[in-house]
Parts: C-alpha cells; structure tokens; sequence
C-alpha cells in the first residue's frame, strides 16, 4: 500500500446544508456528476460529504454511534486487483476486513477495513479519479 490518502468522506446529516457550509467558508464544489455526494479538491486529497445513512448502509455497520465516528479515510489505488491486494494484507496483519472488495454503483470497485485503533479505511478503484505518480487523487475536470 502506498503511503497516502486520497479521499477524507465526512459523514453528514443533511448533504446541502454541509455544503453550503464549506461552500461559506470558500470552498469550491468539485464540477463532477456525482449524485448524493458533493466533493471539493483540497490539494491532492479530496473531501467528500456523503449522507451518514447512506456510508452507514455501504459499509454495512449499524448505527448505534458507537462503532463508527462519521469519517472515513479512503486509499485510491490504480487497479481493482490493488484494492484485493491491499485488503488481504491487511487482514494478514491483523486488521479487520469490514468488507471485502465489491463493485459498486458508481463503477468503481471497494472494500473497507478498520485498523487496530478502529479508524475505517476504504480501499478503492475509482475509474473517474486519476493518481498522479506522486500519489496526489485529481477528480475529473
């Protein structure tokens, strides 16, 4: 796995009032077509607001506010086969597989896992996001 982040998703409660939120503070919404998510490019990282619900559902992990804290670190990989890869050694290391990889809605291909402290990681192949060689995610113009 290579050392970096490429996606920080915020979990939200209402996803127009959080954008309208960042967009207040000067940030500029990502021109990508991605219904139910808004994305802002901050540098090589991106930041993602998605409905809590609906990260909830795809990570699978009841809502009792114990086992998730509403923010999700994602690694980007450049290949499906990277994200299988990934997530098998992370279970080899003793981490917890919270899914495997699986194609999703969007196209792209995904599995998550939590670390020994219990921060949630996604690993992801997403067709639309471009790796630059030093590693930084650019969403699509």
């Amino acid at each position: 796995m290579e050392q970096r982040i490429s996606l920080v998703t915020l979990a939200v409660l209402d996803l127009e009032r959080s954008g309208e939120f960042y967009a207040g503070l000067g940030w500029q919404r990502a021109a990508i077509d991605a219904p139910g998510v808004i994305f802002f490019q901050c540098g090589g990282v991106i930041v993602g607001l998605y409905l809590r619900a609906e990260l909830l559902r795809d990570l699978g992990i009841a809502d009792d506010g114990s086992a998730f804290g509403g923010i999700t670190i994602a690694h980007n990989t450049r290949s499906r086969e990277e994200v299988d890869t990934i997530i098998a050694e992370v279970e080899r290391l003793g981490g917890e597989v919270v899914k495997p990889g699986h194609e999703v809605f969007w196209g792209g291909y995904v599995g998550f896992f939590r670390d020994p402290d219990g921060h949630v990681w996604e690993v992801a192949f997403n067709p639309g996001f471009r790796i630059t060689a030093d590693g930084a995610a650019l969403l699509p113009d």
